[in-house]
C-alpha cells in the first residue's frame, strides 16, 4: 500500500465503516458514526464524567468522538493537519456541520487563542507516534493553561505490549506539570490502545460503554470491562 494511500470500505450488511490510511485503522463505526472501538468510547465515557461542555480534539480521524459528543450536546472544536479528515469524517462517519474544524497543527491552536476548555483529547499520530512536540513538559503546561476548572486532559496511547515503557515514560513526564494523572490500560493485549488522564481526575471512574453501537455492542461492552486504571511502572 502506498505512503499515505486511503481506503474507505463499507459493509454492506451492517453498514459499518472502516477507514485505513496506509495501512493503518484511523476509524471504525457502525451506519450512524458510533465509534466501536473500544478507546474512543473510553474517552467519550471520561468526557461525560467530567461533565465538559467544550471540548478540544487534536487529531481527527474519522471524527468518530467528535461525532458522540456533538450528539450529547457537547461543543467540540477538532484540529487536524490533513484536510481530508474532515471530509472524510463528514461524507463517511457522518460529523455533524456544526463541529468546528481547524487545519492547523495542535500547539500552534493553543498558543495562538486564549480559549479554554473542558476536555483537551490528544489522538495525532504520524509515523506510528505522536509527533514529538506534542509529548514534551512545556507543551503539557500550554495544555494546562487552556483548560477551564476541573478540566481534563486525555491521550490515546498506542501500547506494543506490556513490557512496552511508552505509556509510563508519557505518564510520568504529565506528572511533571499535573499533581493528577492516571492511566487507563488493559495488561495481556499486544498493539492496544491505553488512555492517560490528567488534571480533574479524581472521582473519575474506569468508563462502562454508554453510547452503544448498532452493531458489536456486547462485545464492546466486555472490552470496556478489561480496562481498568493501573499503576505506573518505573
Amino acid at each position: 500500500m502506498k505512503r499515505n494511500e486511503i481506503v474507505i470500505q463499507q459493509d454492506n450488511a451492517s453498514g459499518g465503516i472502516t477507514y485505513r490510511q496506509a495501512g493503518d485503522n484511523q476509524s471504525v463505526a457502525d451506519r450512524n458514526g458510533v465509534s466501536t472501538a473500544e478507546y474512543i468510547h473510553a474517552l467519550y465515557g471520561f468526557i461525560r464524567q467530567a461533565g465538559a461542555r467544550h471540548a478540544l480534539l487534536i487529531g481527527c480521524g474519522g471524527g468518530t468522538l467528535a461525532t458522540m459528543l456533538r450528539r450529547s450536546g457537547v461543543a467540540v472544536t477538532i484540529l487536524d493537519i490533513d484536510p481530508l479528515s474532515f471530509e472524510i469524517a463528514r461524507r463517511y462517519f457522518h460529523m455533524p456541520a456544526d463541529v468546528s474544524c481547524h487545519l492547523v497543527d495542535g500547539a500552534a491552536f493553543l498558543r495562538g487563542r486564549p480559549d479554554r476548555y473542558d476536555a483537551i483529547v490528544l489522538d495525532a499520530y504520524a509515523n506510528e507516534a505522536i509527533p514529538r512536540h506534542l509529548v514534551t513538559a512545556s507543551f503539557f503546561r500550554l495544555v494546562k493553561s487552556r483548560l477551564a476548572r476541573g478540566g481534563i486532559f486525555l491521550t490515546n496511547l498506542i501500547v506494543a505490549d506490556d513490557d512496552d515503557p511508552h505509556p509510563d515514560i508519557f505518564c510520568f513526564r504529565l506528572r511533571t506539570v499535573f499533581s493528577g494523572v492516571k492511566l487507563l490500560d488493559a495488561d495481556g493485549w499486544v498493539d492496544r490502545n491505553a488512555v492517560a488522564v490528567a488534571g480533574a481526575v479524581r472521582g473519575l471512574k474506569p468508563p462502562r460503554l454508554i453510547l452503544r453501537p448498532a452493531r458489536g455492542a456486547r462485545k464492546l461492552a466486555e472490552l470496556l470491562k478489561g480496562l481498568n486504571f493501573r499503576r505506573l511502572r518505573s
